[in-house]
């Protein structure tokens, strides 16, 4: 949309199926996020908030398209970027209570769980240094090994990695984003539970939290989902230029904002409280656990971003769950976004 009838369309957006808050708090919130989608020049939003496995709150503001025609609803699906990591690090803790691995398993190597002809500091990095982000390698930077080389399948991109892009530190050390160590433990969930990724997620961890409309994204714009919001970037189309379905294990998941809070509020269905204290108690990094940001207070998190998208999952200390979504990514926005959860949870006083 152009600027002048993308600001003054405002007006009239609908807060759609919003769940049982008192009228005037819910006009507090609808105000909050036109605000907020205006001075960000956002075109959709939605945010859904709960506890254990309940939807207190769910919205939908602005609009899922780029024509501004098609309103965001809660039951809009976005794609949610690295908020699937903690998806994927509950799966390979659920494999640990079953004894079908122990956190210092090995993955490379002979001995490894995916084996290959490895050694040294390769064939030393185990299940928990990729869950903690400390493999020695393979960051979230320049180099990014989930960004190169398109066309090649997961096993390949793998190969081709390990043996074109070496570890600059030794494995439990060093503490360094890795996207490719989440892509990694999805090839590990797969050995051990004989499943493609996306069917053994939605067996072991969707089904148990009653979240039916999850699925792995499309890469281009002609693979939309039904009910997918369109991801809007300032170069027109950099958002399907990006082989997203294998980035599965790492970012690969379109769900609701209501989706994301079912899952974040149910772990203790899928966990027993030792592993929830394992996957949530930081090690080498103090702000980051197994698969989530952490806190002291204790508040747990994850973020997303790609191009056209920005996300949020939280889970605070008093059990209270929430998430937002965004179509639109710009610098700093994510950091935008946690305030504005933030901010709109305080309004809500039931």
């Amino acid at each position: 949309m152009k600027r002048r009838a993308f600001v003054s369309s405002l007006a009239t957006w609908p807060m759609v199926a919003a769940a049982e808050a008192p009228k005037a708090e819910e006009e507090k919130i609808r105000t909050i996020a036109e605000i907020f989608l205006r001075e960000h020049g956002i075109q959709g939003m939605s945010i859904a908030y709960g506890r254990a496995g309940k939807i207190d709150f769910e919205a939908g503001y602005g609009f899922a398209d780029a024509d501004g025609t098609e309103a965001v609803t809660p039951q809009h699906r976005f794609r949610i970027a690295s908020v699937s990591k903690p998806i994927t690090a509950t799966a390979v803790m659920r494999c640990i209570e079953k004894g079908l691995i122990q956190p210092d398993s090995t993955v490379f190597g002979p001995e490894g769980i995916l084996g290959g002809d490895y050694s040294g500091d390769v064939a030393a990095v185990t299940v928990d240094h990729l869950l903690t982000h400390t493999s020695g390698g393979w960051a979230n930077d320049k180099d990014d090994p989930m960004f190169k080389n398109p066309q090649m399948k997961h096993a390949e991109l793998m190969a081709w990695t390990l043996a074109n892009q070496k570890q600059t530190h030794k494995p439990g050390e060093h503490f360094a984003y890795s996207n490719f160590g989440y892509c990694v433990l999805g090839r590990v969930l797969e050995k051990l539970l004989k499943l493609p990724y996306d069917n053994l997620i939605t067996q072991e961890i969707l089904s148990k939290c009653g979240i039916t409309s999850m699925q792995i994204a499309g890469n281009t714009l002609a693979e939309r989902r039904p009910q997918e919001a369109m991801y809007l970037t300032p170069k027109p189309g950099a958002a399907y230029g990006m082989n997203v379905s294998r980035m599965d294990s790492h970012g690969g998941w379109i769900a609701t904002a209501g989706d994301l809070v079912r899952f974040a509020s149910q772990l203790p269905v899928l966990l027993n409280q030792d592993s929830i204290h394992a996957m949530t108690t930081h090690g080498v990094s103090e702000s980051y656990a197994r698969g989530w940001n952490v806190n002291k207070v204790p508040n747990w998190w994850h973020s997303g971003s790609l191009p056209g998208t920005t996300t949020i999952m939280v889970h605070t200390a008093k059990g209270f769950c929430w998430a937002g979504l965004l179509n639109g990514r710009s610098e700093k926005l994510g950091l935008a976004l946690d305030r504005l959860m933030w901010q709109m949870s305080s309004v809500v006083k039931t």
